[in-house]
């Protein structure tokens, strides 16, 4: 029996609420800002991905309906998405909000599995999350040595598009 999607739609959401107090969190967001929530076919180095609509969707290359609520990474990348479109698209279009939603969702992962994470994932996880640029330099490494160069994180501005120019016109950290 295949489910439609409104039913699909409102297992995955129970499932990622039930998941943690992170995803509950996430659930709600998404509830209450009226995002739309999908799956669509994108780059196979990509997971997930928001779009400037304010949708929310899993690649379908690498889940389906019925893989989504068994899967543990479906459940932490909702909760990796939604902090970019919490984080609104300055901050989510840089290497500094990928960080944060990285490590939010990795911190997340690695508490449900109950085990550590590949080296990349370990050592991104311990960087702090500030706006010094060589640390911004190794997360985009990182990043890019666990998804891939095709995951483009070597794309991004370091800071936030306005405080990158502001670096760039004073030279100064924020």
């Amino acid at each position: 029996m295949t489910m439609n999607r409104s039913e699909w739609l409102e297992r995955y959401f129970e499932k990622v609420a039930q998941s943690s107090e992170e995803g509950a969190a996430a659930v709600r967001f998404v509830r209450a800002n009226r995002i739309r929530v999908g799956m669509k076919r994108a780059r196979k180095s990509v997971g997930a991905f928001w779009t400037l609509g304010r949708n929310f969707y899993l690649n379908s290359r690498h889940y389906t309906m019925e893989s989504t609520l068994e899967n543990p990474r479906a459940w932490t990348l909702f909760v990796h998405e939604v902090r970019h479109l919490e984080q609104g698209i300055l901050t989510a279009m840089s290497v500094y909000g990928e960080l944060d939603a990285w490590q939010y969702e990795f911190r997340l992962y690695k508490k449900m599995i109950g085990r550590n994470l590949k080296p990349e994932l370990e050592e991104l996880l311990s960087l702090p999350l500030n706006h010094d640029r060589a640390n911004l330099r190794r997360a985009q490494k990182l990043m890019n040595k666990f998804a891939g160069p095709w995951y483009l994180a070597w794309l991004l501005p370091l800071y936030p598009i306005h405080k990158e120019i502001w670096f760039w016109v004073t030279r100064k950290q924020n």
